[in-house]
């Protein structure tokens, strides 16, 4: 990849994460239980149960929920992990998601400061030196794998399809991958030498497009990226996997956010 693809890559990926209602417009994080609860940056008292989540709008309060106005009491229903909903409010959307089996409401307002005052996501220079090829080796079975979460008390569930073994600066190395966004590609969650030190120390994420069909993959650590939990408090990221720990410096992708920096 070269230096002007890598920058307009990151371009891309930091006019993402500052988007309107993106993870830098969140004002709080809430977790639902059966009590109705008032919150001061939403409308309306939001519960869940059996029956899922549950909102009773006052007068004069409404949410656009699928292009209409919803008033008094609605219910969003039994959400799946990892799902959500976003109706509006106002120049605000509401999420409404399942995080770690809890069901959670997250305001995202566009005026929020850290939105507000983002600069863009420093980062190590581009180099071919951390651009690898590795091999994807499959298990016989995908295995559910329980990671911990940047909310303490919480657990994510992952399916992993497989490992991907590697190596860097003369150590061989592997990697526990989850299934990515798009069919047949990856993702790894890891720390390494760096984290805690120029980079975030809770995890990156690197993404891996599908293996070859001799499972040769590419690993491009110059696109290692920060979890939204590297910003912002209000966030659920899942930590990597025990094995993930790399214990190497990987001087590649993003580092530290100016927003943690002393």
């Amino acid at each position: 990849m070269s230096t002007q693809t890598w920058l307009e890559w990151h371009a891309e990926h930091e006019r993402a994460l500052a988007d309107p209602h993106g993870f830098l417009a969140i004002t709080s994080l809430n977790f639902l239980d059966a009590t109705p609860r008032r919150f001061s940056d939403a409308p309306g008292e939001w519960s869940t149960g059996p029956d899922g989540v549950v909102v009773d709008l006052a007068e004069g309060e409404s949410l656009t929920v699928d292009g209409k106005e919803a008033t008094g009491r609605h219910r969003f229903g039994v959400l799946p992990e990892r799902g959500g909903v976003f109706p509006g409010s106002g120049d605000a959307v509401i999420e409404v998601a399942k995080r770690g089996g809890f069901d959670i409401v997250r305001p995202r307002h566009p005026g929020n400061e850290l939105r507000q005052r983002f600069h863009g996501v420093p980062a190590y220079e581009p180099t071919g030196k951390w651009k690898l090829t590795g091999r994807y080796v499959p298990f016989k079975e995908p295995r559910a794998v329980t990671v911990g979460a940047a909310v303490e008390g919480l657990e994510h569930v992952y399916e992993s399809p497989g490992r991907v073994e590697f190596e860097a600066l003369g150590i061989p190395l592997a990697l526990t991958v989850f299934n990515g966004r798009t069919p047949g590609s990856l993702f790894a969650l890891f720390t390494d030498e760096t984290s805690g030190i120029t980079t975030y120390a809770a995890n990156r994420s690197l993404a891996i497009d599908a293996p070859a069909a001799d499972g040769t993959v590419t690993l491009d650590f110059n696109k290692a990226t920060n979890l939204v939990c590297a910003y912002t408090d209000f966030a659920t990221c899942p930590l990597p996997p025990t094995e993930n720990r790399l214990p190497v410096a990987v001087e590649a992708g993003e580092k530290i956010p100016y927003e943690r920096q002393p």
